[in-house]
């Protein structure tokens, strides 16, 4: 069992006299920045020239500085920029303002494990993850509590790279839940397939051709659409709360017996085959390689695929019987953009 972290273990007088810059004011970036300043330390954020987050972090109180001024300011540096943003930004603002000593800080491993970006020998390279979307690593912070954390040592000139890393996951409220150490190939690399094969990708694809099935059967959307997607949560949760042994106690005879013998035929040996093909385009750096070109030619094929699942009849059958349900928080994704 590896070693979990908690706070008796970090020590936030690390960057005592030290300025800790966060890139980016959006879903991670400013839970990060908010945590920390309320821990007690010295933080800036940096920003690119016209970026609407300027005011914002203006209002919380943070001093803002264009992105290379940052770098030049700061002794840590968290990228808290989206990956196929980050290569761009080292090139123009950070890698022209690292000098010896400093720390990059990442909490994801992608440009880094993938080298799109490269960084200089003479400077610490440290990962800390929670695994939690920022908004609930601020409330969770904010309630005296922590979201579990995972922190990785990429380059450790300084001989104190772990202890920056763990005074940042203390700062940030991860060593009140726990942290454990990784490194950025595993944390990269099971992050994508997570996404990829079971939490996005799977989940989705599963979801679609189980109302697809339905609908073409003869049974109506609404139906389909209450048994595929709707309940899935109620499952979700309870995996969540339990583990999978956990859900199967909590549902009905009925339900664990469809569940231990049809479910291993729906997902059966193939799929694990066609998952173990994924894995294998994760590790050689195939799927880096070509997101990232689709990234540079302008996310065509992207915007193509999000576009036809958009079109996809769950989702007019999922906005009407949503419109029923008064206590859900209701979303558009019209016009929206994810937080950086």
């Amino acid at each position: 069992m590896a070693k979990v972290y908690h706070d008796q273990d970090a020590d936030l007088s690390v960057f005592k006299g030290k300025t800790l810059a966060v890139l980016g004011f959006g879903s991670q970036g400013h839970a990060h920045a908010l945590n920390l300043k309320e821990s007690g330390c010295k933080v800036i954020i940096g920003l690119y020239e016209g970026s609407k987050s300027i005011a914002v972090a203006q209002e919380k109180g943070f001093e803002v500085y264009p992105t290379a001024e940052a770098v030049k300011r700061a002794d840590v540096i968290f990228v808290a920029l989206p990956d196929t943003k980050q290569a761009a930004a080292y090139e123009k603002d950070i890698a022209p303002n690292l000098t010896k000593g400093k720390t990059l800080l990442f909490s994801h491993g992608f440009a880094i494990h993938f080298k799109t970006v490269v960084p200089p020998k003479n400077v610490n390279v440290i990962l800390v993850a929670p695994k939690g979307p920022g908004h609930i690593v601020r409330r969770q912070f904010t309630e005296g509590k922590g979201v579990p954390s995972l922190i990785a040592i990429y380059q450790n000139p300084g001989r104190d790279a772990k202890k920056i890393a763990l005074a940042w996951a203390k700062g940030i409220g991860g060593t009140r839940a726990g942290v454990l150490e990784t490194s950025f190939k595993e944390e990269t690399e099971t992050d994508l397939f997570g996404e990829q094969t079971v939490l996005c990708g799977g989940a989705s694809a599963l979801v679609q051709a189980g109302f697809e099935v339905l609908v073409e059967a003869g049974y109506s959307p609404e139906m389909a659409y209450f048994e595929c997607l709707h309940e899935l949560k109620l499952i979700v949760d309870l995996m969540n709360e339990a583990g999978v042994s956990g859900m199967r106690f909590s549902i009905s005879e009925t339900a664990k017996w469809g569940d231990i013998t049809v479910g291993p035929k729906i997902i059966d040996a193939s799929v694990k085959k066609r998952m173990k093909v994924a894995l294998k385009n994760i590790q050689s750096g195939k799927f880096a390689k070509d997101w990232v070109r689709e990234y540079q030619t302008g996310y065509k094929r992207y915007n193509a695929l999000l576009k036809k699942g958009e079109q996809h009849p769950i989702e007019k059958t999922g906005a009407k019987l949503r419109a029923m349900m008064p206590w859900m928080q209701k979303r558009s994704i019209k016009g929206a953009q994810a937080a950086y």
